[in-house]
């Protein structure tokens, strides 16, 4: 495997773990040397662009007695071999994506190996022989039509899956949707779970709602009353399933021990995510992730490294609660009609916010604290957060393009750059958020937010995501 050339060494040398990484590689082309590294440009969903490594090669798979080269390819991230390749089928131009268990309509493939993933136990070598046995028992690819009039010793394993399945659109046909529903998702009962369903059905948006509450969260309660009460448009379930297709998830459910260590407690949530984001981003991933799950900035960045989603897909309810009684403030006590938001990290200690306060527009430092005054002793109970979630999954399934203070990636605003997620200005639509444009801060407003990244920091630190 030639590692030397110079676009690859200069892609390589931004990997966090690039010794380990190299390793990987080595193994990867004593096992299936026809797998080549190429230095390329990955694009997101939201079009943004950075430069990976990328595997590409074909994967032997047996068929009836008969091996078949299948062509893959796979993107390694910048915290790769911690984090999971980005795993697809690379079909030529006469091959046909059968979308299924474990193939999108768009060849991104998925499988336990990948929403399992614990470096050092899991390798590329052993993704790559699950994913040899999968398709063995479910072939993705197919040719287009065309005649099937060659000896069937010449048929290439794709003409010859073709045969067997064209007649079949049962196994092999995709499900179309003309227009996608406003299906929403809440993880996890408890109080803010079931605030956050009530909210989110007043606001009247949501075509269909799905409550599952997850056996390993400590937040539990509501399901049964809504199984007695039966609602419109809810569904309840225990299967995480029921949210394939949903447009917003919103993610509430908490593991905590108390007599846990804080970080033991913090890893204890880490662990239950790590056995249901995966599968939520697979079952929908157009889908926005909304965290709610203390801490949740913390949270927020543990669910997009689990998922594979863009961070534009990730988001946390953060701030947005405080920014809108900032606001509210303003407007109806000193009569300023001006939108504020409350930025930084959000702390799971009764609601207390260690951040900044921005005003849009003018020098307003002396407005801005006789407002925080007047929003002291309004804490963040469950139906005040759950109406907050009402409001941020409201932008996203209307396309409202509103700004809220939502937690997100917050590397590269303001001068930030350090991998945290904190809450800032952000525009929230149907495909995400955008962020607003970064600020320039005072000395105390930026040495606060220095301390938030700093304890952030930290606290990932002692996390195995």
């Amino acid at each position: 495997m030639d590692l030397n050339q110079d676009a690859i060494q200069k892609i390589l040398s931004r990997y966090k773990f690039r010794d380990v990484a190299v390793e990987e590689l080595q193994k990867v082309h004593r096992i299936y040397p026809e797998i080549k590294p190429v230095a390329d440009t990955y694009t997101f969903s939201d079009g943004t662009q950075t430069d990976l490594i990328k595997l590409i090669g074909n994967i032997p798979v047996k068929y009836e007695g008969r091996s078949y080269n299948l062509p893959i390819l796979l993107w390694l991230l910048y915290s790769f071999p911690f984090t999971p390749p980005i795993c697809l089928l690379w079909p030529t131009p006469s091959m046909v994506i059968r979308e299924g268990k474990h193939v999108d309509v768009k060849g991104r493939i998925y499988l336990p190996g990948l929403s399992n993933w614990d470096y050092p136990k899991s390798s590329v070598v052993g993704l790559l022989a699950e994913m040899i046995s999968k398709f063995e028992e479910e072939p993705p690819l197919s040719t287009k039509p065309t005649e099937y009039n060659k000896d069937p010793n010449e048929l290439s394993f794709t003409e010859l899956v073709n045969i067997l399945f064209a007649c079949s659109p049962a196994i092999g046909g995709v499900k179309h949707h003309n227009q996608p529903i406003k299906k929403v998702t809440v993880i996890g009962g408890g109080d803010l779970g079931m605030a956050s369903v009530m909210s989110i059905l007043a606001k009247g948006t949501v075509d269909k709602l799905v409550f599952i509450d997850v056996t390993e969260s400590s937040t539990k309660g509501g399901t049964m009353d809504l199984d007695i009460f039966s609602l419109p448009k809810v569904e309840v379930s225990k299967d995480l399933s029921s949210s394939a297709d949903s447009r917003v998830i919103v993610v509430t459910a908490n593991s905590w021990n108390e007599e846990q260590s804080y970080a033991s407690v913090v890893q204890t949530n880490v662990d239950m995510y790590r056995c249901i984001i995966p599968v939520l981003a697979r079952l929908s991933p157009k889908a926005v992730l909304l965290i709610a799950s203390q801490p949740v900035d913390i949270m927020t960045h543990v669910a997009w490294r689990q998922s594979g989603l863009p961070p534009t897909q990730v988001i946390g309810a953060g701030c947005n609660l405080d920014s809108e009684r900032l606001s509210h403030v303003l407007d109806i006590r000193l009569n300023t009609h001006k939108q504020a938001w409350v930025i930084g990290e959000l702390s799971d200690n009764k609601g207390k916010v260690n951040t900044v306060m921005l005003f849009n527009g003018g020098d307003q430092f002396l407005v801005l604290c006789r407002a925080f005054v007047m929003l002291k002793g309004h804490s963040q109970r469950s139906w005040s957060v759950g109406l907050s979630i009402a409001d941020i999954s409201h932008s996203i399934l209307v396309d409202q393009n509103k700004a809220h203070s939502v937690s997100t990636l917050a590397q590269g605003w303001g001068g930030i750059s350090a991998e945290v997620f904190l809450s800032i200005p952000c525009i929230l639509g149907a495909s995400g958020s955008t962020r607003l444009a970064g600020v320039s801060l005072g000395e105390e407003e930026e040495a606060k937010l220095k301390e938030s990244i700093t304890s952030l920091c930290a606290l990932l630190a002692q996390l195995r995501i």
